[in-house]
């Protein structure tokens, strides 16, 4: 194989030590792994190291060391199958491992020897079979922001909406289409469900609404409504509150797109809100959905959506 990994520049250095490690369980199995430890932990009395068989491979064996229990301080040793470096390269191997801990990608590498290498140990699960079909697995949470990212996304929209001058209203803050209920005979429209109502921007209700048209159990945000759609709701919305507040019918231009902006931009509130919703209920729930997809779903619709709306300005 051709040497073509590049370790990155400032990349710590890693000891050689001119120790060699018997494969074999036994006195000499233990000496060479005590001697590794005086140096990676001078602080471990020898006596107290206990050495843990992790696995026994087929190409390599692992073995744990530690003090006590089993804690988060437990050395690797990982010795090298006999005659495997006509297969492996070994240089290479060590330079694949700097490149990915330089990235916080590998656990941090102590040290190599003569025919093998020490590594921290991850704490987890090593996966079976039937655990690389699991979604919850394959997927990762590298696809859900991090806290700090989502607490700087939550700093963002206090200060961006809430200078939007959208009125704090009685909202229903979960119209989904499910919730709302069309009487033909009668040709009125109720909602229910009022779990999650209360007091709220009116521009989030109805941006909360429009992202339902989506669908919940198969999301396509492509029939979120369109600019056209989104004015006619939002002008008979406006019509309607108007008559009902005695004002009459008349709605300006400007008043439908000074909603048109606020909606679409706390739209993206509700998004966020939906998305902590989501991964709350994917630790908790036992209900049969698969809410950390549903989670991946909303927090990427908000970066795309946001991108979107930012452009977007109240009219002078």
């Amino acid at each position: 194989m051709a040497n073509y990994i590049h370790v990155p520049p400032g990349s710590p250095e890693v000891p050689k030590l001119d120790i060699t490690v018997s494969e074999r369980e036994g006195p000499g199995y233990r000496q060479g792994a005590l001697q590794l430890l005086r140096r990676l932990r001078p602080h471990w009395r020898p006596e107290e190291v206990t050495l843990q068989l992790f696995t026994d491979g087929i190409t390599n064996k692992l073995i744990g060391c530690y003090v006590g229990d089993i804690t988060d301080d437990v050395v690797l040793v990982r010795i090298y199958g006999n005659k495997t470096e006509l297969l492996v390269d070994r240089d290479e191997e060590v330079k694949s491992f700097r490149v990915l801990q330089a990235h916080g990608c590998a656990p941090q590498l102590y040290c190599t020897f003569n025919n093998g290498l020490c590594y921290e140990f991850m704490q987890g699960e090593a996966l079976d079979p039937e655990h690389v079909c699991n979604p919850d697995i394959f997927r990762f949470l590298s696809d859900i922001p991090s806290p700090q990212v989502l607490q700087e996304e939550m700093a963002w929209m206090k200060e961006r909406l809430s200078n939007l001058g959208s009125p704090v209203v009685l909202c229903h803050n979960d119209l989904l289409c499910k919730n709302i209920i069309y009487n033909k005979k009668r040709g009125d429209v109720q909602f229910i469900d009022y779990e999650y109502s209360g007091y709220n921007y009116l521009a989030y209700d109805i941006g909360n609404h429009f992202n339902e048209f989506a669908g919940v159990n198969e999301v396509d945000y492509s029939l979120y409504p369109n600019r056209e759609l989104q004015e006619q709701w939002l002008r008979s919305y406006l019509e309607a509150y108007k008559e009902y507040k005695g004002f009459g019918t008349e709605v300006s231009e400007k008043e439908v797109e000074v909603l048109y902006v606020q909606v679409n931009q706390f739209a993206l509130a509700s998004h966020f809100f939906w998305g902590l919703w989501a991964l709350i209920q994917a630790k908790y729930s036992t209900i049969d959905f698969d809410f950390l997809g549903y989670a991946i779903v909303r927090f990427n619709q908000y970066f795309k959506m946001k991108l979107e709306v930012m452009t977007l300005t109240l009219p002078e």
